[in-house]
């Protein structure tokens, strides 16, 4: 089953996806993709294609929505079960879906493979209305290859009456989260919570970002980030956990919001859909912050996670589904609001409606939309498997290992370049 925290995990590779729910009795692999009859005119019949979400409503909410276009037939698949593997047996056969969603837009693979109709035309009038990392994260060599559905993200979480009673700002810089995190903790709450193996896994690759670097170089030949920045962000956030104050044990994982609610740590990093049970259990006594800036050269990160819709290229009805997709998620932006905000907390995709949606308009919500728009990162395309592999092993070295960061990545230059060569071939 892909989740949505897995789609968020900033160390991987090129895999993952987001949390999701029920039904399809039958294999997703026998459903026929229908096409229109040229002699009789009847409508194209479409199928359309989505991993299994969590939150209630979800599949009803969209059958709704494919029952409401009248340009043609369109038949929701519901697919539980491990989807990007299922979908990927699908796409190779003639009973493909015509309409189906993709983590961050679509892979390289799909990409090279002529499996994703090229959508830049149909978004290109109102590029500049979809939030600018998410739009940049699914282009590639110029080209659109789905349309972003809704946002997901990670962030900071903080009680603001503890920091308040010791005299203490929201932190700006990692420095300043190591202090506040260090001055709030006592025998009765920790400072801060990332997760069970002290945050090393869930954090990942923002220290890369939040040190002021990217994952590749501009021409995606090799990695950017093995710099004294870089190494000096590890060690700083070893040490970080060897003074105390990092909480590990806690009554669930970094993905669930229990730690902060429970009052077990005064920080907690964690997800946005998070944010209603921590509304509930603290009103309004928390606030979000984005992973804050490390060393001098430093930028405060939020990673996010997006699923796009896509176009079989190979499918029998690419014209029509292409309309469906447009229709869908570039005119309909009431259906976009309620698929973002009627069945847990996710931001809508184009900037003006998460202004116009009661979740984002003000407090933390409206924080958490501004967090992704101006400190958005998500991995590279080409940030592959065996890269995202070596990456985490290395991380675990410095901060669970104690091992000299420039040793741990030793030899991750070359297997990035070669890695990168393969991919770009």
């Amino acid at each position: 089953m892909i989740n949505r925290r897995s789609l968020l995990l900033s160390g991987g590779g090129l895999a993952a996806a987001a949390t999701l729910a029920a039904c399809g009795d039958n294999n997703p692999l026998d459903q026929p993709s229908g096409s229109a009859s040229p002699s009789t005119g009847e409508k194209p019949a479409l199928t359309q294609w989505y991993h299994e979400y969590g939150e209630a409503g979800v599949k009803e909410a969209v059958e709704r929505y494919a029952s409401e276009y009248a340009d043609a037939s369109v038949k929701v698949q519901w697919t539980p079960g491990e989807y990007m593997q299922i979908l990927g047996a699908a796409l190779l056969t003639n009973e493909a879906p015509d309409v189906f969603e993709y983590e961050q837009g679509g892979s390289l693979d799909m990409i090279r493979g002529g499996q994703l109709a090229d959508l830049t035309e149909i978004i290109a009038p109102v590029r500049d209305q979809f939030n600018q990392p998410v739009i940049e994260r699914f282009t590639f060599q110029d080209k659109i290859y789905a349309i972003p559905q809704t946002i997901d993200m990670q962030l900071l979480y903080y009680r603001k009456s503890l920091l308040e009673a010791k005299g203490i700002q929201p932190p700006t810089t990692f420095d300043e989260l190591v202090a506040a995190a260090q001055a709030v903790k006592s025998d009765d709450i920790g400072g801060f919570f990332a997760g069970n193996d002290s945050g090393v896994g869930v954090l990942g690759t923002i220290f890369i970002w939040a040190s002021g670097h990217d994952q590749l170089n501009a021409d995606r030949t090799e990695a950017a980030f093995l710099t004294n920045e870089f190494y000096e962000a590890l060690v700083a956030y070893r040490e970080f956990v060897k003074s105390g104050a990092v909480v590990s044990g806690a009554s669930n994982e970094w993905y669930g919001p229990e730690a902060f609610v429970n009052g077990e740590a005064a920080f907690q990093w964690g997800g946005l859909w998070s944010l209603p049970a921590i509304q509930e259990a603290h009103g309004d006594d928390f606030g979000v912050l984005a992973f804050p800036a490390i060393g001098a050269k430093g930028r405060p990160v939020v990673p996010f996670g997006a699923f796009g819709a896509c176009v079989n290229a190979k499918g029998k009805n690419v014209a029509a589904a292409t309309d469906f997709v447009k229709w869908l998620w570039i005119d309909q932006e009431d259906k976009q609001i309620d698929f973002s905000t009627a069945y847990g907390t996710h931001i809508p995709a184009k900037d003006a409606l998460a202004a116009k949606t009661e979740q984002f308009k003000s407090g933390p919500g409206a924080d958490a939309a501004r967090y992704v728009a101006e400190n958005g990162f998500s991995n590279d395309i080409m940030w592959s498997g065996p890269m995202g592999e070596a990456y985490n092993a290395a991380v675990n070295n410095v901060i669970v290992g104690g091992q000299d960061p420039v040793d741990a990545f030793a030899g991750f230059a070359d297997l990035a370049k070669q890695e990168l060569a393969k991919l770009a071939g």
